[in-house]
């Protein structure tokens, strides 16, 4: 080969080597960019983001964290029913705590939680700070050594299959439910008082105490005084705007949506405000 024809290929080559580094260099950046799948468990630095449906199973302190100090074990909960988690941890929905306890596993807090997912279940005791799932409610409340942090745990029900429940009054209300009537008791303490729902479900009219949520499309009717609705004193009548293209409310009731109040007068129906309106369908 002449010195000149090297000399006409020596760009060539240049040229081939450079793009194959440019390649090399793309594909690294973007193996890098591009997540990688985690396992059923990882560690991960503490101001790491957690997947969906991960928690935390014990954090501990080392130097291959800079800027935290912190490393978590983590844990994916998509195969399990039962898990021990730092208090820390995301709780995944539909998952409830069942008990703390103090650990030196869980460095930054020294608390951990035990968890239990709500699958079949109609009925479960859980901490008094746990997440309480949609559709249930607290059915008692009383003090624990088994829930370190509050001291306190609660009864819990699944609300799905039943017409009528009794629950402590700090207990979530599920859509479509109201309260009948509340009273004193022993049973949730915290409190010391319970309340009686019902599903309205099937349902076009009801007695309510006057702190009971009215479902939507439901009007207040009437309200007078009542021994059975402790804390307020004063209970409403409801009445479910179905097929009526008019109705006579309290002042106080929610108007649906699409209706306009005609008129209002004074009537000693309306315990509290004294005053009604007549209503239609606009």
């Amino acid at each position: 080969m002449t010195l000149k024809t090297l000399r006409s290929r020596v760009p060539h080559l240049l040229t081939a080597v450079l793009m194959l580094l440019g390649l090399m260099t793309a594909a690294t950046a973007q193996a890098q960019a591009t997540p990688q799948r985690t396992t059923a468990s990882a560690t991960i630095c503490s101001n790491s983001p957690i997947p969906s449906g991960w928690v935390v199973t014990s954090s501990y302190s080392t130097s291959g964290c800079p800027g935290t100090g912190y490393a978590y074990t983590i844990t994916d909960t998509s195969t399990l029913s039962n898990a021990t988690v730092c208090s820390f941890s995301p709780i995944p929905a539909g998952w409830v705590v069942t008990s703390s306890y103090a650990t030196s596993g869980c460095a930054g807090t020294g608390y951990a939680y035990t968890l239990a997912k709500i699958t079949t279940q109609t009925s479960a005791t859980v901490c008094s700070f746990s997440p309480i799932p949609t559709g249930w409610v607290v059915t008692s409340s009383y003090s624990t050594s088994g829930c370190a942090g509050t001291g306190y745990a609660y009864t819990l029900a699944n609300t799905a299959n039943l017409s009528n429940a009794t629950v402590c009054s700090f207990s979530p209300i599920p859509t479509g439910w109201v309260a009948t009537s509340s009273y004193s008791t022993s049973g949730c303490a915290g409190t010391g008082y319970a309340y009686t729902l019902a599903n309205t479900a099937n349902l076009s009219s009801a007695t309510v105490c006057s702190f009971s949520p009215i479902p939507t499309g439901w009007v207040v009717t009437s309200s007078y005084a009542t021994s059975g609705c402790a804390g307020t004193g004063y209970a409403y009548t409801l009445a479910k705007i179905t097929t009526q293209t008019s109705a006579t409310v309290c002042s106080f009731s929610p108007i649906p949506s699409g209706w306009v109040v005609t008129g209002s007068y004074s009537t000693s129906g309306c315990a509290g405000s004294g005053y009604a309106y007549t209503i239609r369908k606009a």
